[in-house]
């Protein structure tokens, strides 16, 4: 099971994440929560995941972070905590 992948992400999708956290109105606060969650170091699955945080759904597919949804939008794959 991968790592999730933090550095030297592909520009396309830096900019779909960028994008997506302006759309979706995703804080500060919200950011730092994804931060410390980041850096316990989780280990995702190889296909398609998302996790749930207070305000927003992280969706990624392997090792990449894909997208962000809003609470009410349906994400697909595994769950993970």
């Amino acid at each position: 099971m991968p790592e999730i992948q933090r550095r030297k992400l592909p520009e396309a999708l830096l900019t779909h994440l960028l994008t997506r956290v302006r759309e979706r109105n995703i804080s500060a606060e919200q950011i730092v929560l994804l931060a410390r969650w980041l850096d316990s170091g989780p280990v995702v699955p190889e296909g398609k995941w998302f996790k749930r945080f207070d305000g927003f759904i992280l969706c990624g597919e392997g090792g990449l972070i894909k997208t962000f949804l809003l609470p009410s939008q349906m994400p697909d794959g595994l769950e993970i905590s």
